[in-house]
């Protein structure tokens, strides 16, 4: 089974090397995609630095501009559906989330037999760690605000550690997935739901970088508390389903231009 990790980076020169070392380290057969946005700080060129001694495993794929962490990981779901890779996983580059977790989460699709295995903070055993008392507050409340208005039976919505079975992103139509912070992950949970795929949570203990500078900015979180509206405006049309349900072909080649997203 082929297993592909996404990571998404924007100024992450103090933890990739590190972050793709321990992944490696894992010896999991996991392989990592990094999708870098340009980021000033070098971060690709750290990637590249180290992509010969995890040849066949690392890879990396450059956009021109920051363009956000949902068409960041749409990009790579392309890619990953276009190479074949049977569990698609998405991952932060700030140890937030712990490689060892990886196999967790992979276990509960491969033989466990769900479709969608979130790392969850929220759940019974879930954690976390070296949070301020706000974005506590903003988290706990977005994640029981968006339970409220879409009544999906998700605890931690807004997660971004998550293993896909390949199947579910070749079925989700991600040209109508339109947003690109909190309300992305929201988003395409809510479609896995709505699709009928099977979801799991898996508690994970969760933990802020200490390296780096946090991506949370009043845009994100606004757009996480009107996005869920938006969402849920959305299914109530009978045709979503519909629009949603567009299986895209596996073998499919997508252009490397941005204007796609």
């Amino acid at each position: 089974m082929k297993k592909l990790v996404i990571i998404p980076t924007y100024n992450e020169i103090e933890n990739i090397q590190i972050i793709l070392k321990e992944i490696f380290s894992l010896n999991k057969d996991f392989h990592v995609l990094v999708v870098d946005d340009n980021s000033p700080d070098g971060t690709a060129s750290a990637v590249k630095r180290i992509i010969e001694i995890y040849e066949g495993q690392l890879f990396i794929e450059e956009r021109v501009e920051k363009l956000g962490l949902g068409t960041a990981y749409i990009y790579g779901f392309k890619w990953a559906i276009e190479k074949e890779y049977d569990y698609i996983f998405e991952m932060d580059a700030d140890f937030s989330h712990k490689p060892q977790d990886l196999e967790r989460l992979y276990c509960a699709c491969e033989k466990d037999g769900y479709d969608v295995a979130i790392g969850s903070r929220y759940v019974k055993g879930g954690k976390i760690i070296n949070w301020p008392l706000d974005r506590h507050i903003y988290s706990k409340g977005g994640a029981l605000y968006t339970r409220l208005i879409t009544f999906m039976p998700v605890k931690d919505p807004t997660a971004g550690f998550i293993c896909y079975k390949r199947k579910v992103l070749e079925t989700i139509n991600f040209d109508e997935i339109k947003f690109i912070g909190y309300a992305f992950q929201i988003e395409m949970k809510f479609a896995a739901w709505k699709l009928r795929f099977k979801i799991k949570e898996i508690p994970i203990e969760f933990e802020d970088r200490k390296i780096g500078t946090s991506k949370m900015s009043g845009r994100i979180l606004k757009e996480g508390v009107l996005g869920v509206l938006s969402i849920q405006f959305k299914s109530l049309f009978k045709n979503y389903r519909r629009r949603m349900n567009v299986k895209p072909s596996p073998h499919k080649k997508y252009p490397h231009s941005l204007k796609q997203f």
